[in-house]
């Protein structure tokens, strides 16, 4: 099995993720870290907790990582996730908020690269202030980490960015930390919103769920973000963080390719843009793996069959 760390800033999509991970059956998962983001730390936390038990896997340790940005004030989605950051989808089940792992999240994340050298995979799909820090802290990470699947940037849809124009969320809320982490020699693979959004849930997948453990709970989280799409017509919404965890279970759900890959950290207007060098302009070696296409269907299809495996 795959060893991994969920690197989490557990809004929605990121839960969604977890489960994913989880009934996949097909990855250890030595940890997860969690990291400010779509919600403050200790939301994020708890959230992580909450879906965990609601899986019945609550064994699985969670270590508290970076509670600010690196260097700018911490900007949350509220809006999008709810006033608790899952939709208020999992109210009735509680958690010790005492109980998380001892380490800090960077050192944790350490540790396990130095034990699972060339084996282990970080699944980052919250902002990259925690490897950021485990970068800054121990530089050989690089040569120990076997990949680096992220979710974040927006690499050739300039324009249709989800906090900035041309910025994403993950990359926007510490594009410092973002930039440390493409400069650092690790191996990265980047799901960014250009084939992120051609995933979609739809209320017809999610009702195929019908007679599930995770029915009530995908059906209720995602209403925030399915509201989003109703007025065209539609209801749905994009499995972004999910997506991430089917790249690792799957690499052929997506088409890559290799290129020199920067973030803009100075711009008031593209703060947080992802700037792909498509035409070798900076004559610098590439650095980040970008996914240019996805087989969307056999993905959709793959996430629900895995969470239609667990009944009540």
């Amino acid at each position: 099995m795959e060893k991994v760390i969920l690197d989490v800033d557990t809004g929605i999509d990121d839960a969604l993720a977890i489960l994913f991970a989880l009934e996949s059956r097909k990855l250890d998962i030595l940890g997860i870290t969690a990291v400010n983001g779509n919600v403050p730390l200790d939301y994020v936390t708890r959230n992580t907790k909450k879906v965990l038990k609601h899986a019945g896997n609550d064994t699985i340790r969670v270590f508290e990582g970076a509670d600010r940005p690196l260097l700018k004030e911490a900007h949350h989605e509220f809006q999008v996730h709810g006033e608790d950051g899952i939709g208020m989808s999992l109210n009735d089940v509680s958690v010790d908020d005492s109980s998380s792992g001892s380490q800090f999240a960077a050192d944790f994340i350490i540790e396990q690269a130095s034990i699972h050298r060339g084996e282990l995979t970080l699944i980052m799909v919250g902002p990259a202030t925690n490897l950021a820090l485990a970068v800054r802290k121990e530089p050989r990470i690089a040569d120990w980490v076997k990949q680096v699947v992220m979710m974040g940037g927006l690499v050739s849809e300039s324009g249709r960015g989800n906090v900035l124009p041309t910025s994403e969320f993950n990359i926007f809320a510490d594009a410092e930390a973002a930039r440390i982490v493409f400069h650092s020699g690790l191996p990265i693979k980047l799901v960014s919103l250009d084939v992120t959004m051609k995933t979609f849930l739809s209320l017809e997948h999610i009702e195929k769920l019908k007679g599930t453990r995770y029915y009530d709970f995908v059906m209720k989280s995602t209403d925030s973000l399915r509201a989003y799409t109703e007025s065209s017509g539609i209801n749905g919404c994009a499995l972004h963080d999910p997506l991430t965890v089917g790249v690792v279970l799957d690499p052929s759900l997506v088409k890559t390719a290799k290129y020199y890959v920067d973030v803009e950290t100075k711009s008031e207007l593209s703060y947080g843009q992802t700037i792909c060098d498509f035409n070798n302009v900076l004559k610098k070696a590439p650095n980040v793996e970008i996914c240019t296409d996805i087989d969307d269907e056999r993905f959709i299809n793959m996430f629900i069959d895995a969470l239609k495996n667990r009944k009540n």
